[in-house]
């Protein structure tokens, strides 16, 4: 993204692209077939139960090793600025049931990337797919002095290994209340790490998120979905060669990550994650980052 007069590298990637097939950060990827944890590492459908890897023990995160992301995917152009991309994911990939094909198209237009993405299986299995790309507007450097304003009045507390409770609670009086634009720094002043699931409160034409930077740089997230995980990167580490003047490091980067209700497949209070024949899965988001206009 150009930024007076010199290209910014705002998303985190490899200079090797084999480096995403078994990336432990899942950089830049399509997660799925479902994002977030699976509490146990398994769920019941229709009176039968599935087990997954644990590859977050004792809990499943983000499809597991090898999932959606870390495969072969059919590419087509699709216009001049787009694509789409297909897969098919066999019963018993990964450990979830039913044949899913999932489709996702992706298109520039100037400043935005849309996601259209959608799954049609040929039996009820969970879906809860995410674009994970992590974000530095200013390039490189901690991003405790990026703004951070996020459309939700509630979110979903976990406990200790990241599963929510089933609980949704108010974000009023919260440190991580972002109703109102904060640095991530006010947000989080003791640098303990934010990985929190937002229950929006807007429509899919009102921004989820605002994240803007002092260097002028500003990225705007709209998303049909109903959650967004935010996550500051604590645990970011190095896992291959970085693109050039990147910084694979705790705190250097920032997700945004448009969801349905995590763990919903064992939470019976959540919304449902459930697909099937005659109710597909589709999300669409959009992402624009561009030079913020003075009013």
């Amino acid at each position: 993204m150009p930024v007076g007069g010199r290209r910014v590298p705002v998303v985190l990637g490899y200079r090797d692209p084999q480096a995403y097939r078994t990336d432990p950060y899942f950089l830049g990827i399509l997660v799925g077939r479902v994002a977030n944890r699976i509490s146990g590492a398994g769920f019941d459908v229709d009176g039968r139960r599935y087990m997954l890897a644990a590859n977050d023990p004792p809990n499943h995160l983000h499809g597991g090793p090898g999932g959606i992301y870390g495969q072969n995917w059919a590419v087509d152009p699709d216009g001049a600025r787009s694509v789409r991309l297909r897969l098919v994911s066999p019963d018993g990939h990964q450990g979830y049931p039913g044949r899913v094909t999932l489709t996702v198209t992706i298109t520039l237009r100037r400043h935005t990337v849309t996601y259209d993405m959608r799954a049609e299986t040929d039996r009820p299995t969970p879906v809860n797919l995410t674009q994970h790309s992590y974000y530095n507007l200013m390039g490189q450097g901690a991003i405790y002095d990026h703004s951070v304003q996020i459309a939700a009045d509630q979110f979903t507390p976990t406990d200790a290994a990241m599963i929510p409770t089933g609980d949704i609670r108010a974000l009023a009086g919260q440190g991580f209340d972002l109703r109102r634009a904060k640095t991530l720094q006010q947000a989080d002043p003791g640098h303990h790490g934010l990985d929190l699931n937002y229950v929006l409160s807007g429509t899919p034409d009102r921004p989820a998120a605002n994240v803007s930077a002092p260097n002028g740089l500003q990225l705007t997230l709209r998303t049909d979905q109903p959650c967004l995980q935010l996550y500051s990167a604590a645990h970011l580490g190095r896992a291959g060669t970085p693109l050039g003047g990147q910084d694979h490091a705790p705190f250097a980067r920032l997700c945004l990550e448009p969801q349905g209700f995590p763990n919903a497949i064992n939470t019976p209070g959540f919304p449902s994650t459930l697909i099937s024949p005659d109710r597909p899965y589709r999300q669409i988001t959009q992402i624009c980052s561009a030079p913020k206009v003075a009013a």
